[in-house]
């Protein structure tokens, strides 16, 4: 479980995750030391994973944004998985219920690229039955944030 002390935390390390520990402190009230203790123990406990810098695609020439519904068979999906995870440019793969056994989101240069992964990365797994694809046109929204006003702990 957390408190209101660690929500507010959360919520400030969220909006920056690079802010000075001090600062957090004097946010929430509490001494440097006692925030830093805090924040360790969300971090032991798995609620905080970790802290990444987010990076423009667009400057590394990755325009397009692709999800791929992956057909698969019964006999790769033990595997399967972490073979569509190793392809270049595949940012999250997740399993799904239905006739699709996942969804990949991919970032790519164009759909040139986009086509050759799909023929020559996905199509050679053990296992892909089928794919199909949906190109982004515009995203109006992308986060990692988690909605922390229903938090009732782990």
């Amino acid at each position: 479980m957390f408190d209101d002390i660690d929500l507010q935390i959360l919520h400030i390390l969220q909006e920056k995750a690079r802010i000075p520990n001090a600062e957090v402190a004097r946010q929430v009230g509490m001494a440097p030391s006692a925030v830093l203790e805090r924040i360790r123990k969300l971090e032991e406990r798995g609620i905080i994973e970790g802290y990444e810098v987010r990076l423009n695609p667009r400057h590394f020439g990755q325009k397009l944004t692709a999800f791929i519904l992956v057909e698969a068979s019964r006999a790769g999906n033990g595997r399967l998985a972490g073979e569509l995870a190793a392809i270049t440019g595949v940012q999250e793969v997740h399993q799904v219920a239905g006739e699709d056994g996942y969804l990949v989101k991919i970032r790519v240069a164009g759909t040139e690229d986009l086509g050759r992964i799909l023929r020559d990365d996905f199509m050679a797994i053990q296992g892909v039955i089928a794919t199909r694809t949906q190109v982004v046109l515009s995203t109006i929204k992308e986060t990692r944030r988690i909605d922390l006003e229903p938090a009732a702990g782990p």
